[in-house]
């Protein structure tokens, strides 16, 4: 499973103009992309290093608090694209990607088990064209893939 991990200030998923998931505050937008032979294992490690991930500053500006230190909220958006290899040719392949009908559950139990942690996690619409809104707070981009754990 491949994660972009933000911290931000602020995001917005709009879906058809309406506000499906919103973080007003401290919080984490998290890019989710499973691939097809992702475990429950990968989901638990991912939604683990999400909630305690520290990048969060704390009050001597060092990067040692998680969005559970900070009380911060998690938008969590099902990005197949995540999965796409680019390195031949000019048109990305999602052959390693997640079948829609595993994936949709499959990231509804990521949400599950990041939500039990303690933040709260609010989702972007699995399959929808979504527009994403953040201001990405550093700014702080991490990449997580579960296979290098």
């Amino acid at each position: 499973m491949r994660s972009v991990i933000q911290r931000i200030s602020q995001a917005r998923v709009e879906v058809e103009g309406v506000v499906r998931a919103r973080c007003d505050g401290p919080g984490l937008l998290v890019l989710a992309g499973l691939e097809a032979a992702d475990t429950d294992e990968d989901l638990k490690w991912t939604a683990e290093k999400i909630a305690y991930l520290r990048i969060f500053s704390d009050d001597a500006g060092k990067m040692n608090r998680s969005v559970i230190d900070v009380h911060g909220r998690v938008v969590l958006v099902p990005n197949f694209t995540l999965a796409g290899e680019a390195a031949r040719g000019r048109r990305p392949s999602f052959d390693n990607a997640m079948r829609p009908e595993l994936s949709e559950p499959a990231f509804a139990r990521l949400a599950g088990m990041l939500a039990a942690l303690g933040p709260p996690v609010e989702t972007g619409v699995f399959r929808a064209h979504m527009s994403v809104t953040l201001c990405n707070d550093g700014p702080i981009t991490i990449w997580l893939d579960s296979k290098s754990r």
